[in-house]
């Protein structure tokens, strides 16, 4: 017997929808036996588009579930994800810092007078991933951040080589504390997450010195030699230097990303006499293994995106030197530094031989940190996000600085690698790595008796 069949009914906009299929029909010689039915709907296609029966009865059936939603106005959606955007960020995104230190003094320190370590770290509402963090903090603080008018200073080190040191001091007096500021792995003193922590340092009435490494901040090179991450000997030069010209001053340290790694190594590598020349070091989005930096900058698609841009302004400076006669005092082959595509590439090709390392491994190994803490008598404050795709929360040692007494880490829950930006619209007001940079060293300044047993 042929006969249409009725599958779903549903209204939208006061129309009403009706689904039929017609099965196919079946031979007139064959006797319309009612034990086959069944059979014959699994076998039959539908008249229109040919698709089994039994697929429309169940598409329909799914269908109905949905029938009483389809006359639910537009607007309430928008409000139910609204709403659940909400509750996801208020308690999945929005947490209490970890901070990761050893009982004792250093900790007692930092939870007494140091505010931000205690308070929930809200990320900007429309930006709160990792890499969406990363990029557009750079850009925001770049369009956003006026340029600083720095007076420069050119400091001719013991080898014959030279560096820039640029000082932000408007507004403070001649007694006012000093942070000398170490730039990440291309930046100089006019890099965007500088000028954020300038501008901090001047409203807490601290003056900043930013050690340019060699050939950056605009400064040629008068020797074969640039910089790495785990050489300190021209930031070691650079803190005799301050010392010397203001040794009644409380005197810092900050390093960020490279510039902590080299700050970090300097700290580990002189151990009691840095302590005797620094008050306390803050150190911000530090790759604490250098092994596993590179290995999670190359692992995916956005995370490569930024170690290719990385590498790509690394090119960009050695261009720059090779047209200068200059580059003519290194011994390397410019064609394979020039193909370089990953940070990796470039440290094998350009760094490493440099240097006089066997190979990228050796250079990782003494570059790294995370095994060295033991060795650091500084106070030392370290700022890092869960989520840095250079250096996510699994790299981070936090069992090493759990058993170190002057080592301490404030882990956020978000906000990727140099980012940490907070609130609706976060260039409008002091930014959270500003506000914590601010703080620790207006409290490490101040004389405090308790503190002093360090």
């Amino acid at each position: 017997m042929h006969r249409k069949r009725l599958f779903a009914t549903r209204t939208r906009r006061g129309r009403t929808i009706t689904s039929t299929v017609e099965p196919s029909r079946p031979d007139p010689n064959t006797p319309d036996d009612d034990d086959d039915d069944d059979d014959d709907h699994r076998h039959s296609r539908c008249a229109k588009c040919r698709h089994p029966v039994q697929l429309h009865r169940h598409s329909a059936a799914m269908l109905n579930l949905f029938v009483p939603l389809l006359g639910i106005p537009t607007a309430y959606y928008g409000t139910l994800l609204g709403v659940g955007f909400c509750f996801y960020y208020l308690f999945e995104v929005v947490k209490r810092p970890m901070l990761v230190c050893a009982n004792g003094p250093f900790r007692s320190f930092l939870t007494e007078r140091v505010p931000l370590v205690r308070n929930k770290f809200w990320p900007t509402l429309w930006c709160f991933e990792s890499r969406a963090q990363t990029i557009i903090a750079s850009l925001l603080r770049s369009k956003m951040m006026p340029r600083i008018h720095y007076r420069r200073e050119i400091l001719a080190l013991s080898d014959g080589g030279e560096v820039a040191l640029d000082w932000a001091e408007e507004g403070c007096s001649a007694t006012s504390p000093i942070v000398i500021i170490l730039p990440g792995l291309t930046g100089a003193s006019q890099a965007e997450y500088i000028k954020c922590l300038v501008s901090s340092a001047k409203k807490a009435g601290i003056r900043c010195v930013i050690f340019n490494n060699r050939g950056l901040g605009g400064i040629g090179l008068k020797t074969p030699r640039t910089y790495n991450a785990a050489n300190s000997d021209d930031l070691s030069e650079v803190i005799d230097h301050v010392r010397k010209l203001h040794h009644n001053i409380h005197l810092g340290a900050t390093g960020i990303s490279m510039g902590g790694l080299i700050l970090g190594n300097y700290l580990a590598q002189q151990g009691m006499k840095a302590k005797e020349k620094l008050k306390g070091c803050f150190l911000i989005s530090v790759p604490w293994n250098v092994f596993a930096a590179t290995k999670n900058t190359e692992e995916n698609y956005f995370n490569l995106m930024i170690n290719k841009y990385l590498a790509f302004t690394l090119r960009k400076n050695v261009q720059r030197m090779h047209n200068s006669a200059e580059f003519g005092m290194f011994d390397v082959d410019i064609e394979p530094i020039l193909k370089s595509r990953t940070v990796r590439e470039f440290d094998s090709h350009f760094t490493v031989k440099q240097f006089g390392y066997k190979d990228v491994e050796e250079y990782y190994s003494n570059a790294t940190i995370h095994d060295k803490l033991h060795l650091i008598d500084v106070p030392l404050l370290c700022l890092s996000a869960a989520d840095d795709p250079f250096q996510p929360v699994q790299a981070i040692p936090l069992k090493e600085i759990a058993e170190t007494k002057n080592v301490a880490v404030v882990v956020t829950s978000r906000g990727g690698h140099i980012g940490f930006l907070e609130g609706v619209w976060p260039v409008k007001k002091e930014q959270y790595m500003g506000k914590l940079f601010s703080q620790f060293f207006t409290a490490l300044f101040t004389n405090d008796a308790n503190y002093q047993s360090l």
